[in-house]
């Protein structure tokens, strides 16, 4: 942590207390995002010589600047991550001025405005419900292609299993609308069963454990993934462990990490022909899936369940076609009115 003190070795010293600032998030993915944002800004405060714990409103000031119009990518940032950072650090601060005694008196950043945030639109890059079809498809001709050349060489065989892992979590993703951090936590002790369906457990946003099930287009690819690990490591599929979706090659059996996941979604979507390959994230695959549901009809509330959101505002930025004029009641209710009058 750049620009801090070093540890004193006190209970709490501010090195510490940020440590336990970030074990305290809600949620893994609250945990990695504050320590992103934390980290951008003590790189910065390390650039500029300012001591973080002495920082006044006009520092941050200058921070909200510099994420606006370059940040950490050296590209603009969009204003909901700045408006992101500047909570985390607001956050790290009054964490700082509750348990070090004075040594931090002020939280610099509660004054400092935030940008604007259009909480009704989502600057996410969608995909249609064919777009999404054909990057399933993508990912299955995957498969197919490197079958051929699965039992030549170890190398060989790790592709095709990367190629049956990569179809199996796009499936999951595009099939159950899962935020990728619920996708890649997961172990496969998670899972399940119930009620005559084989699903999976995992703790959603706000730490609250859900279940979902798992539906046949989703289990296959699975299944497929799944027996061919076993078969790989030369044990029977009930006794894998481990995360759900693994590394292959030189550090087979750890946990996938959400960069290959953005680079093999975007590397399968350039070969999909989709347009916006370069911009895609597992996330699209989110908004992808909102969208679908509510185009087949599924009522708000059951999208808004299956996502976990909290408030259907929420569920409604996520469907992409909730402006088409064909959805508007007046038809339903023309159509009802004329039947009656008949």
């Amino acid at each position: 942590m750049p620009a801090l003190p070093a540890d004193d070795g006190s209970r709490y010293s501010p090195r510490r207390l940020t440590v336990a600032w970030l074990l305290e998030a809600e949620s893994v993915h609250t945990e990695r995002a504050h320590g992103r944002d934390l980290e951008a800004f003590l790189h910065w405060c390390d650039r500029e010589r300012l001591d973080p714990l002495n920082a006044r409103p006009t520092d941050l000031g200058q921070f909200k600047v510099w994420r606006e119009l370059s940040g950490s990518t050296g590209k603009p940032a969009a204003a909901s991550t700045v408006a992101r950072a500047l909570a985390s650090v607001s956050s790290w601060y009054a964490h700082l001025v509750a348990n070090t005694d004075g040594a931090v008196t002020r939280n610099p950043a509660t004054t400092v405005k935030r940008p604007a945030v259009n909480r009704h639109t989502s600057t996410t890059a969608g995909l249609t419900l064919d777009e999404v079809d054909a990057l399933l498809a993508a990912a299955d001709a995957q498969v197919t292609a490197r079958a051929a050349a699965a039992g030549r060489t170890p190398t060989g065989h790790a592709h095709y299993l990367a190629a049956l892992r990569d179809r199996a979590l796009l499936r999951l993703l595009a099939d159950l609308g899962l935020r990728i951090s619920e996708a890649l936590d997961r172990d496969l002790g998670d899972l399940s069963h119930n009620a005559g369906h084989r699903t999976l457990r995992f703790i959603g946003k706000g730490g609250i454990g859900r279940e979902r099930p798992l539906p046949a287009h989703t289990l296959h690819a699975l299944d497929d993934y799944l027996d061919a690990r076993a078969a790989a490591a030369a044990i029977s599929t009930d006794r894998l462990s481990g995360p759900l979706f693994a590394t292959t090659g030189r550090a087979g059996d750890g946990r996938l990490a959400e960069p290959n996941v953005f680079l093999t979604i975007r590397r399968l979507a350039r070969v999909a022909g989709i347009g916006a390959a370069d911009r895609l994230s597992p996330h699209s695959l989110r908004h992808a899936f909102a969208t679908g549901a509510r185009d087949a009809g599924v009522p708000l509330e059951d999208v808004q369940d299956a996502m976990g959101h909290a408030d259907p505002r929420t569920t409604r930025r996520y469907d992409r076609d909730r402006h088409n004029i064909d959805r508007d009641p007046a038809f339903i209710l023309g159509a009802r009115r004329a039947s009656r009058t008949r």
